[in-house]
This record gives C-alpha cells, structure tokens and sequence, in this order.
C-alpha cells in the first residue's frame, strides 16, 4: 500500500511537499525530502505537471531523476492533453510502479491566448472518469478553490467539486489560499457530502515579495490589506518579515489541524532550512495554543502590525460566504433560455413529429459520404455558431450545460469552472467565465441539479469538427447496469 494510501485510511495527518520539477532544485528538494517524515508526519513528493510549459520535465521523468525513490503523487494537467495523452502516462507510471495520481485541469498554457486558435484542455471530470476505469484501485485526488468571493463563481465551484466526487476523487487538495474561514467553509462543505473525502490544504508563507508574485497566478486571492502588511512588514527588515511569514503558515497549519484537514500540500519549500524554520516555529506554536479559542487569537495578531489598517483576505466589497443566496439570471439570460429549451424540445427531443422528422432528414445516407458530411458540418456550424458559439464538437453538450456551450470557454470546459476566475472574470480576462453565467441561469429555473449531477464525458479527437445531429438520432441504447449497481439494487 502507498504511503499516503494508507496515511489517509489510517487519519494520519499528512505532509505533502510540492516539487516544481526545474533543474537546480533537485539535489536541494532531496535533501528536503530525505527526512521521510516531519514533525511524525509522512511526507509525500507531489510532482507537478506543466506549470511552467508544455517543455518542462514530465512527473515520471523527475521521478525517474530523483537518486533515491521517494513517495511521490504524480500531477496530471489537461492542459493541451487528449485521452490519449492520460493514458500514456498512466502506462508509464505503471512501469515505474506508480499508483496514485491528482488530477487538474490546469491554468493557462502559456501562448494560449484568447481569439487564437482553440487548445483543448482534458477536464479533470472526465479524466477521473477515464483512470477510475483504467485503474480502479489507484488513489485519485483532484482540486477545489473555495477562495471565491462572488456567488456564481463559488457556487459553480463547489457543484464542479460534486461531480469530481461522483467521478472517483478519493480526496481533494485545495488551491493555494490564506483564508481560514474558506478553509473552513470547504471542510463544512465536505462534511456535508454523503461520502465524505479527505481534505488537504495548500498553503506557503507569504511575504511581499511572493504576494506580487501571486498576483500572475491564477485563482490565488491576495487583497489589497495583506499587501499592505506584507509591505509594512519588509520596511522594518526582510529578517523580519521572513520571521512572520514562517510565523503564519505555522499558525495556519495548527489551524488546518484543529479544523480537521488530513494533512497540508507544502508549496514554496525548496530546502532544508526553510523546513527547519517552520519546524521551530510550529513548536514555539504549539506550546502555546491548545484551544481554537486560542488559536483564533494567535492568527489575528500574526496579521497585524500598529498603523496597518485590519487586514481582510477577501476583495474589496466582495466577501460572499457559501450558503449565501442573493443572485439571479437577468431577464435576457432567462428568456435566451427558454427559446433554445423550447426550440430543442421541439426538433432534438426525439418524440415530436418536428424532431423524428428532423431526425429521419439528417440520417439519409447522402449525410454519410464524404462530401454530405463536410456539407452536414457546414450547415450546422452557420447555424449555431452565430447563435450559441458552437465549435462543432461533433458531439452537442448543450442540452447538459443549460444552452451555454462549453466551446466559449477557451478551455472548453463542460463541468464547470476551472480555479482560474476572479470575481466570474474568465482567466484570460477578456469575458465573464461561461459557468457564473451557467449557475446564474440554473438558479433562476431551477436546474441546478444540472450543475452537479450530469457528468459530461470529453470530446474524443476523432469526432470533432463534424454534424452531431446524425449521432444524436442514433437509436438510444439504455445502459448495462454494472455489477455493483446490480448488487445494489438487489433485494
């Protein structure tokens, strides 16, 4: 059994260090790493995947770099990834005897600019699905950013996070953030679930330096205020403001423990004296706070300093808390979706006379040569991209995503949101992201059931840029009840 396997069976709290795979810091990541344990906890290698660009080391080529075998949970990210490509690597990792395997969408590919031609993100949704069947016993671990603060950005966020559950995750690793009600505000959501997962935090100590730094990466909440301290903090030394960041993430990690988080993802740890000094700050800490009481009063003082204003980790007059219910479609987005709900009921249900009509016209044999598909293609395409933005896809997801496409999300993402947003502001800047707008709609006529509950499979390469409507007529199949659903249902 894996290391974090069984740490995660046995409640075992966890330390997972992230490793950049980037040359010069190999030799210092195992000398970080050669410890095997911290503070009682096991440590895990977390490899990441594409952070910096699609050239960086893969998660199996730094493994296989490293001189001695470490536990290690491999990243996948779908950026610019096909089926394919997961299953690659899921045959490598195999040879390597690798079995477990966290799974993300990922941020932007660098280059990927909007307007110019489409890159195709493989979803962490349909990834799970994908390695759930391929390798039923792994240990899948896949992403939640709760550090949002509008509702259709958060809301969205913890709907996709259902769907990741019911795909396979058999635990979840936040995003980077500092926010401790967050923090707590995701537990409480897990703690909800039918079948709750293990929680893990990723965190790093913040000084002004890495808080600019952080404003690139997408998703990563830092406000006005903290800036403001971290700013303070550096004008009276960096010895100093170092000291306070360490100071913190110590703090937070009692916290996350109080809390009840299986363990923490360690970001921006690259060598063995930074581990020293959060080891002595989390033991300075620890004789000192035993209560959450006690706790809540240490993390106040640790971020504040006389003459700075109080820091809020939310965005100015942004501060929405799940739970929270205030929004609602506008008036054109819920008439927008009754005219396409109506219009498909009437020619895609399968059971008016329009639609068997329609679909007895698009399943002519003249549609099956070449030259009637490309015209099929062609016709389908003018109608529904000045309407919907349709990208052809070759197989139409609108029905599942509220009329919506996915193909206006420039990653193409059907589930729901990737962590990139920022106040329901797309990643790349230049639109609101699709799925606020989504979750605005499912709210207002009530389908937001739709949001967590249909699992929308990838668009596999071969049928893109193709009719869907011959494929949508297809004689539907029901499916073969698996043999555990089978169990299930027997009396």
């Amino acid at each position: 059994m894996n290391v974090l396997k069984q740490a995660l069976r046995q409640k075992q709290f966890v330390c997972v260090m992230e490793f950049v795979p980037k040359p010069q810091r190999f030799a210092a990541f195992e000398q970080v790493m050669a410890r095997s344990e911290f503070r009682g906890w096991p440590m895990i290698a977390a490899i990441g995947d594409r952070v910096g660009s699609a050239f960086d080391l893969s998660p199996e080529e730094a493994f296989t770099t490293l001189t001695r075998p470490v536990p290690a949970l491999l990243h996948f990210s779908g950026k610019n990834r096909e089926r394919q490509d997961l299953l690659a690597q899921l045959e490598r990792m195999d040879a390597l005897g690798l079995d477990q395997l966290l799974m993300l969408t990922g941020d932007r590919l660098p280059g990927h600019e909007p307007g110019q031609q489409p890159v195709r993100y493989l979803e962490s949704v349909p990834a799970l699905q994908i390695v759930r069947q391929a390798r039923p016993d792994w240990l899948l671990g896949a992403a939640l950013n709760p550090f949002k603060y509008r509702e259709e950005e958060g809301g969205a966020q913890y709907f996709k996070a259902e769907k990741k559950l019911a795909a396979g995750a058999d635990f979840m690793t936040l995003q980077l953030g500092f926010d401790m009600d967050k923090f707590r505000e995701a537990f409480d959501w897990m703690s909800r679930q039918p079948s709750p997962k293990p929680l893990l935090a990723c965190i790093m100590s913040l000084t002004r330096g890495r808080a600019s730094m952080l404003e690139q990466v997408a998703g990563v909440t830092v406000s006005p205020s903290m800036h403001a301290l971290m700013a303070a903090e550096e004008a009276v030394s960096k010895d100093h403001a170092q000291a306070r960041s360490v100071e913190r993430l110590a703090l937070q990690i009692i916290g996350l423990r109080l809390i009840g988080y299986a363990g923490i993802h360690l970001s921006g740890i690259h060598e063995e004296r930074q581990l020293q000094a959060l080891e002595q700050a989390l033991d300075h800490w620890e004789a000192k706070v035993h209560t959450s009481e006690q706790w809540a009063q240490a993390w106040a003082a640790s971020w504040q300093m006389p003459g700075v204003p109080p820091v809020t980790f939310h965005p100015p007059n942004m501060d929405w808390r799940a739970g929270e219910s205030r929004v609602s479609a506008s008036p054109t987005e819920k008439l927008r979706y009754h005219l396409l709900s109506g219009f498909h009921a009437q020619l895609f249900s399968r059971t008016t006379l329009l639609s068997r009509a329609f679909g007895w016209a698009v399943q002519r044999p003249l549609w099956s040569t070449a030259t009637g598909a490309r015209w099929l293609h062609r016709i389908e395409r003018s109608l529904k991209r000045p309407l919907v933005g349709c990208d052809t896809c070759g197989r139409c997801r609108l029905e599942d995503t509220l009329y919506t496409c996915p193909e206006t999300c420039p990653k193409g993402l059907a589930n729901g949101p990737c962590g990139g947003t920022q106040l329901n502001r797309c990643e790349f800047g230049d639109r609101e992201c699709i799925h606020s707008i989504k979750y605005r709609i499912a709210k207002a006529v009530g389908q937001t059931a739709v949001l967590s509950e249909r699992l929308i499979p990838c668009v596999e390469v071969g049928g893109r840029h193709q009719s869907s409507w011959p494929q949508w007529f297809e004689v539907q199949t029901p499916p073969v009840p698996s043999r555990e659903s089978v169990t299930t249902m027997a009396p």
